[in-house]
Parts: C-alpha cells; sequence; structure tokens
C-alpha cells in the first residue's frame, strides 16, 4: 500500500466548518447553526485511501461533500491539488470538477431513472468536453469494460438493474472525467453483503489501474480495515482520532474509537466470549448545541474535570498519530499515563507506518 513518505498532499484540509443555519418563529430569524463539521484538519495522500468512520450523525458524509464543494462551507480552506477551492465560486469551480468525484451512497436514487445507462455515464463528457458523439460512446464502453458491464446493457435504464449493477453504472460515471480523487460515501451501504466485497475489490483495482485518491466513508468497520491506508474517526462534527489503519485498530487511543471498534464483531467464538465491550452511556448530544469542551465529554468512560471547560487540540502523540483528547495533553499526562505528547498540526505528519 501507500508509502506516505514519498507521497505529497492531494487534499489539504485546514479548519473546516460546515454549519446548517437554524430558522425559527414566524419571521424565520437566525436563532443557531446545526454544526455537522467543526473545525477539522487533515491531509489525504496521492493515491491513497483515507477511510472516515464515526457512527451515524457524526458528519462524515458532510464532510466528504463538503471537500467537493457540493456544500458552500462555512469556514476554513480546501486545497485539492495545491488549488484553493473553498472559497471559490461556482463558475471558477466548473473547470476544477473534473478533478474530484463522487460515488454516492444509495446508486438507485443517485442515477436519473428517464436516462439510458450510456447517457448517465457521458453526461459528463456532455457537460465537460467537446467529444463528438461517436467519441463519447466509445469513452462509454471503455468505461463500462472498466467497471464490469456488458457493453450490450448501454440502452437500458438503471431500475433495469441490481444494485450493485447500479453502483457500477455510478462508478463508471465518476471516472468518466480521469479525476484524481473520489469521494466514496458509503459505497456499499445499500448493497447485499455479497455485493459489497465485489464493489470494494473494483474500487481498489481502479485505484491501482488508474491511480486513484479515495475518501472512503463507512461505517461499516471491517470493510473500512480492508480497503484504508490511513483511518479517521469523527464524533459530533469533530475529528477525534487519525492514524495508520494497523496502528489505529490495533491500539487505539480515543476513548470513542476504543468503545467503536469493541462493538464490531469478532469471528472466532473463543475471542468473542472474552473480549471486553465497552459500553457507551447516554445519547449523543445534538450537533445544534454541543457540550462544552470535548465534544465526548458527556459520554466519555475516562472523563476528566478539563474535559468539561477546555476542547483538546488535535495532537500528534507519535508519528503519525494524531488524537484529540486530554488524556495526552502534557499537562495531564500523569493521569493518562503516558509522556511526550506534543502540540502538532497535521501537516507535520510526513511518515509513519503504512500496510
Amino acid at each position: 500500500m501507500l508509502d506516505a513518505a514519498r507521497s505529497k498532499p492531494l487534499v489539504e484540509v485546514r479548519g473546516l466548518k460546515m454549519y446548517f443555519p437554524i430558522h425559527t418563529g414566524l419571521l424565520r430569524r437566525h436563532t443557531g447553526d446545526v454544526k455537522a463539521v467543526n473545525d477539522i484538519s487533515f491531509d489525504i495522500y496521492e493515491g491513497e485511501t483515507l477511510g472516515l468512520v464515526g457512527e451515524s450523525g457524526c458528519g462524515k458524509s458532510t464532510c466528504g461533500r463538503a471537500l467537493i464543494r457540493l456544500y458552500d462551507i462555512t469556514a476554513g480552506s480546501v486545497k485539492i491539488d495545491g488549488v484553493e477551492i473553498g472559497h471559490t465560486d461556482q463558475a471558477t469551480l466548473r473547470p476544477l470538477r473534473p478533478k474530484m468525484q463522487m460515488v454516492f451512497q444509495d446508486p438507485q436514487a443517485s442515477l436519473n431513472p428517464r436516462l439510458t445507462v450510456a447517457e448517465i455515464i457521458g453526461e459528463p463528457l456532455v457537460e465537460h468536453t467537446r467529444m463528438t458523439k461517436a467519441e463519447r460512446l466509445a469513452r462509454v464502453y471503455e468505461l463500462m469494460d472498466a467497471v464490469g458491464l456488458n457493453r450490450r446493457f448501454a440502452n437500458r435504464y438503471s431500475h433495469e438493474f441490481s444494485g450493485g449493477q447500479r453502483q457500477r453504472i455510478g462508478i463508471a460515471r465518476a471516472l468518466a472525467l480521469n479525476p484524481k480523487f473520489i469521494v466514496c460515501d458509503e459505497p456499499i451501504a445499500a448493497l447485499d453483503v455479497s455485493i459489497q466485497a465485489q464493489v470494494v475489490n473494483l474500487l481498489e483495482e481502479l485505484q491501482d489501474r488508474l491511480g486513484l485518491t479515495y475518501l472512503f466513508i463507512s461505517h461499516d468497520l471491517s470493510m473500512v480495515r480492508h480497503i484504508a491506508d490511513r483511518v479517521a474517526v469523527m464524533y459530533l462534527g469533530k475529528m477525534v482520532e487519525l492514524g495508520p489503519r494497523d496502528p489505529l485498530f490495533g491500539e487505539p487511543l480515543h476513548p470513542y474509537t476504543q468503545a467503536l471498534l469493541s462493538a464490531v464483531p469478532e469471528p472466532d467464538p473463543s475471542l468473542e466470549n472474552t473480549r471486553q465491550r465497552i459500553i457507551l452511556k447516554g445519547d449523543v448530544p445534538s450537533p445544534a448545541n454541543p457540550p462544552k469542551g470535548c465534544a465526548f465529554c458527556t459520554r466519555c468512560p475516562k472523563v476528566m474535570d478539563v474535559c468539561r471547560q477546555a476542547e483538546p487540540g488535535f495532537r500528534e502523540v507519535a508519528p503519525g498519530r494524531f488524537v484529540a483528547c486530554h488524556l495526552y495533553d502534557t499537562t495531564n499526562q500523569k493521569t493518562a499515563g503516558r509522556t511526550g505528547a506534543s502540540e502538532a498540526s497535521p501537516q507535520t505528519y510526513q511518515h509513519g507506518e503504512h500496510a
């Protein structure tokens, strides 16, 4: 897999915020905001797959859509291939669209039922290129071959296909303009288990062949462990941990990551009976009114007084491993039982373990 020491960041995110306004009353006054993504920073390196995990409602999909400017972001900086797109107007953004594409969660809802497969896959070519009709059809056939769809299906409609085939159509459409970066927003969540592995294997094969970079959003931790080079964990709009896949799964640092991974079933019955589950108490707070201090302080089994007062910084506590937790602050190292944690920004990560 990817060696980040030899790669440069393709996607650079700094201080990203995505708030949705709340309007109430007869006059629809702005009375608050849903803080779906609340000040997160990270990089995605060329050719890597960054897995983004967390429970429903934590801001994963919103983050992915904000990165490719399907939303106008509230604050922060987003650079793709060195170009700032965070606050670029839509007219200027249009020529940059071919570099970044998205595979959506529900393949049925994301495909136009009035268009044939050839028209769906060829639509980006109509919008962004000057290909002739014959050239477009040749490119459509090439893309159908790449994702394992029979060319004879080109004139069929999306409702005539299975879920797995519809997702392949969506992937072919995303590849039409030769993008560098693809956001995969839970691309297997709506598929049967027997089809999920086929789609993930296809994504890996295309990445190796075309040099693609993925943000792979999923709640399926076992699939993320299979496909990702590094893994980022979100909770209530915040990024709480980021690191190489194997160290993060082997020794999670943040209490939320520990609880999340403890919920993954163990296929070995003897290990399943002996492992310790971490059961979190209470409910996830509202993103419209997050708690003061650490976002996880209301449910954390290791909460300290400082957690309810001050928000923890996103720190590099080992090469390539970042965590936002007061347990790893130098001022709290006696409580945490650790030393040497230092303040660092995500761009200091230049190397680390990769499978």
